[in-house]
C-alpha cells in the first residue's frame, strides 16, 4: 500500500471550489491563490491534499512522497506530469516534469510519487 511521507507542504486560498480536487496537481495564480491545474504539460506548484471550497484553506504538497489521482495507465518510474484536469499522466515531449511515479498506476487510482520543483521539461 502506497503512503505519503517526508513531504513539505504549505497552505494557500483556494481560488475556486476545490472541493473534488483532492490528490490532483494545482497552480499558484497571480492573485496568489490556488487553482486546480488546468492545462496539459503545464507547471504546478504541487498536490492539493485536502478538499476546500473556494476562499477556503488549501494544504499543498510542493515536494516529496505524495499521492495523486492518474488520468491514464503510468508505469512505475515514469515521468509525470499534469493534464487539464489535473491528473497525472505520462510525460511526453514539451511537458513540464512534476515528479516521478513510484508505483504502476491506472486511470482513476490514487498512487505514490516523488514530487519535484524545478520546471523541468521534456526535451522534443
Amino acid at each position: 500500500m502506497a503512503v505519503m511521507q517526508s513531504r513539505d507542504t504549505r497552505t494557500f486560498i483556494a481560488g475556486e471550489d476545490l472541493s473534488s480536487a483532492q490528490f490532483k496537481f494545482v497552480t499558484l495564480e497571480s492573485d496568489g491563490q490556488i487553482d486546480l491545474a488546468d492545462a496539459a504539460g503545464e507547471n504546478a506548484i504541487g498536490v492539493l491534499l485536502n478538499d476546500p471550497a473556494a476562499g477556503e484553506a488549501a494544504t499543498v504538497a510542493i515536494s516529496g512522497k505524495v499521492m495523486v489521482t492518474s488520468g491514464g495507465t503510468i508505469a512505475a518510474g515514469a515521468q509525470i506530469q499534469t493534464d487539464a484536469s489535473g491528473d497525472a499522466l505520462t510525460a511526453a515531449a514539451g511537458d513540464v516534469v512534476l515528479g516521478y511515479a513510484l508505483e504502476a498506476a491506472v486511470d482513476g487510482q490514487v498512487f505514490a510519487i516523488e514530487l519535484i520543483q524545478g520546471g523541468n521539461v521534456v526535451p522534443a
